[in-house]
């Protein structure tokens, strides 16, 4: 197999873990469409470099096989939108102003923000604006997608990968922040939290259903 061909393999397999978590060889050779030693070797590759690690499970009769997961560092392969200027920031605005400042710039930059998403995102059903705002986010280095809420009329919008994550980290008034964005992008809508990474979640995720 072909450097060419390898790179893109060993992206879209971690990109696999990150979006469902846990999975075998064989799940991920059948999603990939390579034999399972191959992905065997991609495996062992990315544990070689400390983006991924084995937990060994037991599915029915045989031997345990390996469930494959990503380290913190094989989530660091992913886009990151947060710098140590901004976490500074935030840090000396907090350390030097009254308490509930870093909260209140955040709520007022939650609305303008919602204010351009509106605007970019037009008009149209439910389902098209949030696709155009899916687009967006992804844009913005969010691994997100979009699927209907299973437990009734709406949608849920996952985000694997926060571009905040590292800020969020510190200062989880910025989930705060990022939750009024998605209510105040979609005003016709209730919105709330189902998933959050900060909680051992596998994503950040928000279900909006039709006021």
């Amino acid at each position: 197999m072909s450097a060419s061909t390898q790179a893109p393999t060993r992206e879209a397999a971690l990109t696999l873990m990150l979006r469902q978590g846990e999975l075998t060889a064989a799940q991920l050779a059948q999603d990939l469409g390579v034999s399972v030693q191959v992905m065997r070797r991609h495996l062992r590759s990315l544990e070689e470099e400390g983006l991924v690690e084995a937990s060994p499970c037991t599915e029915g009769p045989g031997r345990p096989s390996n469930r494959w997961h990503l380290t913190p560092a094989g989530r660091g392969q992913f886009p990151d939108g947060s710098d140590q200027f901004a976490l500074g920031l935030l840090s000396s605005i907090a350390a030097s102003l009254p308490t509930g400042t870093v909260t209140e710039l955040l709520q007022r930059q939650a609305a303008d923000k919602a204010t351009d998403y509106r605007h970019r995102i037009g008009t149209g059903t439910l389902q098209q604006r949030l696709e155009r705002l899916v687009e967006l986010r992804r844009s913005e280095g969010y691994v997100a997608e979009l699927r209907p809420d299973p437990n009734g009329p709406g949608w849920v919008m996952s985000e694997f990968h926060c571009s905040v994550m590292k800020i969020a980290e510190q200062f989880p008034c910025v989930c705060d922040q990022e939750l009024q964005l998605i209510r105040h992008t979609f005003p016709d809508c209730e919105v709330e939290r189902v998933h959050w990474l900060l909680e051992g979640g596998q994503a950040c995720g928000f279900r909006l259903q039709p006021c």
